[in-house]
């Protein structure tokens, strides 16, 4: 009897303890959630930005390929050129310039072919170009035609590079942390919180994400923009046209004639006025008794 009693008293203090431990983990996840700070600097909203390490382990930081500026990174440069040529034939010269673009292991952005507000043949085209090839794709386009003007510019981008590199580590540190906190969620209240965070996250990744694929592109393919322009004709842009004058001078004419109707027809009122001023003159003049 007292045997029955002692298992049955065992097993009741075991019940106990392993009800206390469930409550234990649920109130732990809750508290980690509530207490860990958001990471500053970042774009995850008024939640924890830093994963909950709680019971999962911290996965380890690692520091974005290049290091700090001035420690060896690899400068970054965005490499573009304006340049102007007068060519004989705007069409075979565009046609040229796509040519040293697409030789060059580049493409062409833009091609705008039509003519001025003079008629004179006008052109654009827009070369991408790997940025080992700027230098021998630019001295080819020269060749093309006449340069008017050229410009060259170089916007260092290694300090951006840089910072947006740091916050995709980052970031992807945050989604890590998260996840493991994630598996040893067990209250539902806790894994949605867990999962909005991680949603918010990814979604700043995705941005910076998207900025780095455009600063790789920048960097790798250099801009070159070329504007064409064919020579203005001996004598001025348009030649002698006989017919014309002939009906510039028709123009002149009848302008003219609609000037003199206006005239007459604005002074119609003037003239009405005299003739009835003087008509009562006269009539005045006729009752007046003669002198002798």
């Amino acid at each position: 009897m007292q045997y029955r009693t002692l298992v049955i008293l065992i097993v009741c203090i075991a019940a106990v303890i392993a009800a206390g431990c469930t409550s234990l983990q649920g109130s732990t996840a809750k508290s980690a959630i509530a207490q860990v700070p958001a990471e500053s600097g970042g774009s995850a909203g008024g939640y924890a930005d830093q994963a909950l390490m709680v019971r999962a382990p911290v996965p380890t930081i690692v520091p974005p390929t290049g290091g700090e500026p001035g420690q060896g990174v690899e400068t970054k440069i965005i490499r573009t050129a304006d340049i102007s040529l007068e060519v004989s034939n705007v069409t075979g010269a565009a046609a040229a310039v796509e040519a040293i673009g697409t030789s060059a292991g580049g493409y062409v952005s833009t091609t705008n072919i039509g003519t001025d507000y003079t008629g004179q043949p006008t052109g654009t085209v827009v070369l991408r170009i790997p940025a080992d090839q700027f230098d021998s794709a630019l001295s080819g386009v020269k060749a093309i035609g006449t340069v008017t003007s050229i410009s060259t510019q170089g916007q260092d981008v290694t300090a951006e590079y840089v910072d947006v590199q740091a916050r995709i580590t980052s970031y992807q540190n945050q989604i890590a942390q998260y996840n493991a906190i994630m598996k040893n969620a067990t209250d539902v209240e806790d894994v949605l919180a867990i999962q909005q965070q991680i949603d918010t996250v990814q979604t700043s990744l995705d941005q910076v994400t998207g900025q780095m694929k455009y600063l790789n592109s920048q960097v790798d393919y250099a801009t070159i923009t070329v504007s064409l322009q064919e020579p203005a004709p001996v004598g001025g842009t348009q030649g002698h046209d006989f017919v014309t004058a002939i009906n510039e001078g028709i123009a002149g004419f009848f302008g003219v004639i609609d000037a003199i109707i206006v005239v007459i027809i604005s002074i119609i009122p003037l003239l009405i006025i005299a003739g009835v001023a003087y008509a009562g003159y006269r009539f005045w003049k006729g009752r007046r008794p003669a002198h002798p």
